[in-house]
């Protein structure tokens, strides 16, 4: 059984990582940031009584379980407003899909200005790539490369079979590669 210290310390070493994977995932931060924090009250919730070695796992599926969701009650929300839009004469609402996160790394100011001024476009440049890729391989992805979880913990988070892991990460390695390369980026 964790104990509430393991329990708010592995909550605390997630926290920015998840919240920047769902910020992928919805492009919305205010959404991001709900999805997150019910994933972690549902953890603590239900799972506090389990092993601290095993919280990895049950988080990131919780978290994708509630992005999941998340989706679903859009798409009915996107579908009733769209019934009802003709009644009242009311447009769409504006919002940027496009949106992305800023790139804040405190660990720049080491470096000179034109350099993090650099690296900051380059970042974005790949958050936008990231951001771009189909959903499955962007979330394969980000739980490989960014959660550093193993295939097996990926393809369990994921539901699906370690194949589609490696099938999911190798498509998206190469289309943000070939991205990257047709932008001048480099590896």
């Amino acid at each position: 059984m964790a104990s509430d210290k393991e329990l708010s310390d592995f909550l605390a070493s997630v926290e920015k990582r998840a919240f920047k994977r769902t910020a992928y995932s919805v492009r919305d931060e205010d959404a991001a940031l709900d999805i997150v924090q019910d994933a972690m009250i549902r953890l603590a919730d239900k799972y506090a009584d389990r092993p601290a070695a095993e919280l990895p796992l049950l988080f990131q599926r919780i978290l994708s379980n509630a992005t999941m969701d998340w989706f679903r009650r859009r798409k009915v929300r996107s579908a009733v407003e769209t019934n009802f839009s003709g009644f009242d004469g009311a447009g769409d609402e504006d919002f940027d899909l496009l949106e992305l996160l800023e790139t804040q790394d405190g660990s720049l100011g080491a470096e000179g200005a034109d350099a993090e001024a650099s690296r900051a476009q380059m970042l974005q440049v790949i958050e936008q790539e990231v951001a771009l890729l189909p959903a499955r391989q962007r979330e394969a992805f980000l739980l490989r490369y960014w959660e550093e979880l193993d295939v097996a913990e990926t393809a369990a988070v994921m539901g699906c079979s370690e194949g589609s892991v490696k099938t999911h990460c190798s498509r998206a390695v190469h289309a943000l590669a070939k991205a990257l390369r047709a932008k001048g980026i480099a590896p």
